[in-house]
């Protein structure tokens, strides 16, 4: 297939592309800017100029394709106070993006987990409480859904952790934050599961999406089903020999800033139905596994010891 990426030179794109060429398909890629468009085609892939605004660029590059991963996001003004308008401006991304694949075309789109359940584990069927920190992208998954049946469309919702070297979220900030607290917190009792995936794993299950997902499917990119959040601080406190300690509700947002309204969360899900639909299997490893091979701490060492 044809396969347009948004999003391509980014953390989960740049293994998206190679996943994709290693499958036999042509990969053209969103780049933004001259470093982007270098490492797409360093890739392998063909470059199209342009950003996720550009709905025209969206729009001309869907309709010479067979198949879009629409990965990127306007993290930029998400983070800064305006996640309605970065969400405004994926849902016009997702439609020009729908208007340009011909009839017949697979479109799938990334979303995320966390928040999406609290207890037991949420599953492909599970819908976001309102107001929750899930709910926040729901009008992107809407908007891809209500395209099927004319295209065939997906929902990758992905762990809040997609983990491997070269990993800039959160468990970087969280092993950062241990070494200038010198100590390795985790909220309360620390029972909070967390999600986890492997970028591998991750770009294959997106290969797997237009290739054989059905239409309307929503689909997991969970590996790691529900790892308590004080296995995680425990792992980071023996890498940097400090302590493990608990911290109380009325210090989280001192000790961890922007974190502290994630961690609390207790958000394991389940990839059940993904594994039945597209025959995904992890191979790829664990979370506590991959802290445990040490690349997590190189940076923390030099910048703190």
């Amino acid at each position: 297939m044809r396969v347009f990426v948004t999003g391509a030179s980014g953390w989960i794109g740049s293994a998206v592309v190679p996943e994709l060429l290693a499958a036999g398909h042509t990969v053209s890629g969103l780049a933004r800017s001259d470093a982007s468009a270098a490492a797409v085609q360093a890739a392998g892939a063909t470059a199209v100029r342009g950003d996720v605004t550009d709905l025209d660029v969206l729009r001309s590059a869907a309709a010479g394709a067979d198949a879009v991963v629409h990965l990127a996001f306007r993290h930029d003004i998400a983070f800064t106070g305006g996640f309605a308008d970065a969400v405004g401006s994926d849902v016009a991304a997702i439609t020009a993006l729908g208007e340009g694949l011909p009839d017949g075309g697979a479109l799938t789109i990334a979303s995320g987990i966390l928040g999406l359940a609290s207890g037991e584990p949420a599953t492909e069927r599970d819908l976001p409480d309102p107001g929750s920190m899930a709910a926040g992208r729901q009008a992107s998954s809407d908007a891809v859904l209500a395209l099927a049946p004319r295209l065939r469309t997906s929902v990758v919702r992905l762990s809040p952790t997609v983990h491997g070297e070269g990993d800039a979220g959160f468990v970087p900030r969280l092993v950062d934050i241990a070494g200038e607290r010198g100590a390795s917190g985790y909220p309360g009792d620390g029972a909070a599961r967390w999600t986890a995936v492997a970028r591998e794993d991750a770009a294959r299950l997106f290969r797997l999406a237009i290739e054989v997902a059905p239409a309307g499917s929503v689909l997991h990119a969970v590996a790691d089903e529900g790892i308590p959040i004080r296995e995680i601080a425990e792992t980071i406190g023996r890498h940097l020999a400090v302590p493990v300690e608990s911290v109380p509700a009325d210090r989280l947002g001192d000790h961890f800033g922007f974190l502290a309204g994630f961690l609390g969360l207790d958000s394991p899900a389940s990839s059940a139905v993904t594994r039945e639909l597209t025959g995904w299997t992890p191979t790829g490893p664990g979370l506590l596994e991959d802290l445990d091979k040490g690349h997590y701490f190189d940076a923390a060492a030099r910048s703190k010891y």
